[in-house]
């Protein structure tokens, strides 16, 4: 408001409580309870025009608002229309009254005029900081919603702009409390500002963590991350100045300061869903015992299974040929190259992985051993399924599992049971040829 209109609000304020005055002394009231009541009588007179004024305000502005935001169909007008900004601005009118009928209301309580001229100052203050907040609000939203925005942590940026418009408005409400100017007030601010570096340690530690963390692109909202040492394994869900929010799988959310994400290391699974491949890798352990060269009526019988028979006509051959080279004693198969059921095996759970319409045949697939144990022979399953999915994930490994530990049989090869007496797999007394489609099992996904 301006100044012209603060007079003609004190000019009204000054007819309105001259009558009061002249009604209340028309009553027979005392002299001396006179100024006291008038004051009371324009004090809540203020209060409910203030209430009426900043009801109505605000009503229309958010009207024309609302009308201007879908029409206009502006994400920063809709994102306005939701912060509140109505609500503020719908202030200015009420508080021009009340600035305007201070002097008038307590004229006759100099001291009271002073204080209430100052708090309608200071409200002021807050008032602009409040107005302002809300369409910094409505202008982070609204950068939200653009596709190369929405996963970058604005709200850490927000916050700078917050504490700095706060600490503006302690500057200035210091200045109109101690009547000095806000120069002097900086000034004086300078000498403790190792005190002001120690209160805000972690607002600064954390804008510079949140730089570091979007110039690098560490983390983005949105992104699974695994950090044991502070207990999160889940989702980004927010990042602001002083912490960063994890929902975790069981719908937990941990906390963490932004600057342990530059400080500490942690685990971004962002590439294996950008990928759309979730790696597996996982070993089975064969029973060293049961590990040996396979003779020609039981690779006959092996040859029926159709994921192997190439392999096996292809190798048999091929080792036919090497024998005949040299003088062997086909006695004993240790002589010469001979065909183990264990490679056999680890063939067919090659091939089989090769069939599997779910396993991803574009990243790395390999079955290999690994270094003897007491547990066994290592057998290692390395590849990446089709979705990355959690509860898809486990179902595909699942099935891969299910049948590999099923086949082991076939092979007569045991797998590797912690028990005082072990359980030995029967070998299935007959072997039947079966197509691919058959030999991946089972339920019309073929896994």
């Amino acid at each position: 408001m301006n100044e012209e209109r603060i007079e003609q609000i004190s000019q009204s304020t000054h007819v309105i409580s001259d009558w009061s005055i002249q009604l209340l002394n028309g009553f027979g009231i005392p002299e001396k309870w006179v100024n006291s009541i008038n004051t009371l009588f324009l004090g809540i007179l203020l209060v409910v025009s203030v209430l009426i004024l900043q009801h109505l305000t605000k009503a229309i502005l958010q009207y024309f608002l609302n009308r201007a935001a879908r029409f206009s169909k502006t994400v920063f007008l809709q994102k306005l229309s939701e912060s509140r900004f109505a609500y503020f601005m719908a202030m200015v009118v009420p508080f021009a009254l009340v600035k305007g009928t201070i002097p008038i209301i307590f004229e006759a309580f100099p001291k009271l005029m002073n204080v209430m001229d100052k708090l309608a100052d200071i409200f002021f203050i807050f008032y602009m900081v409040w107005l302002i907040m809300s369409v910094v609000n409505a202008f982070t939203e609204t950068l939200r919603q653009k596709p190369g925005l929405k996963d970058k942590p604005l709200d850490s940026f927000a916050q700078v702009v917050k504490i700095v418009l706060y600490f503006i408005a302690v500057i200035i409400l210091f200045s109109i409390l101690t009547s000095q100017k806000p120069g002097a007030i900086i000034a004086g601010l300078g000498a403790a500002s190792a005190v002001i570096m120690l209160i805000f340690k972690d607002s600064i530690l954390g804008f510079v963590a949140s730089l570091q963390v979007s110039a690098n692109d560490m983390v983005r909202i949105g992104d699974w991350i695994t950090m044991p040492k502070h207990g999160a394994d889940g989702n980004v869900i927010q990042i602001t100045l002083t912490t960063v929010k994890v929902q975790n799988f069981d719908k937990t959310i941990t906390t963490i300061p932004p600057y342990a994400l530059v400080s500490d290391s942690f685990q971004n699974w962002r590439g294996m869903q950008e990928a759309g491949g979730r790696r597996r890798k996982r070993s089975i352990y064969i029973k060293h015992s049961t590990i040996r060269f396979l003779r020609d009526e039981e690779l006959k019988e092996l040859s029926k299974i159709t994921i192997i028979s190439d392999y096996i006509r292809e190798r048999s051959q091929e080792i036919a040929e090497y024998n005949k080279s040299g003088d062997v004693d086909k006695s004993l198969l240790i002589n010469g190259r001979n065909l183990t059921n264990l490679g056999l095996y680890r063939m067919y759970i090659k091939g089989y992985l090769d069939y599997h319409p779910e396993v991803r045949k574009d990243m790395t697939l390999m079955v290999r051993q690994l270094d003897p144990t007491s547990k066994g022979l290592p057998l290692e399953l390395y590849f990446f399924t089709d979705t990355i999915v959690w509860a898809d994930y486990e179902n595909i490994v699942s099935d891969v599992f299910d049948h590999v530990i099923a086949a082991a049989g076939y092979f007569h090869l045991e797998l590797f049971e912690d028990i005082s007496n072990p359980i030995t797999a029967s070998p299935p007394l007959e072997v039947e040829a079966l197509p691919v489609e058959s030999t991946l099992l089972t339920s019309g996904k073929g896994r």
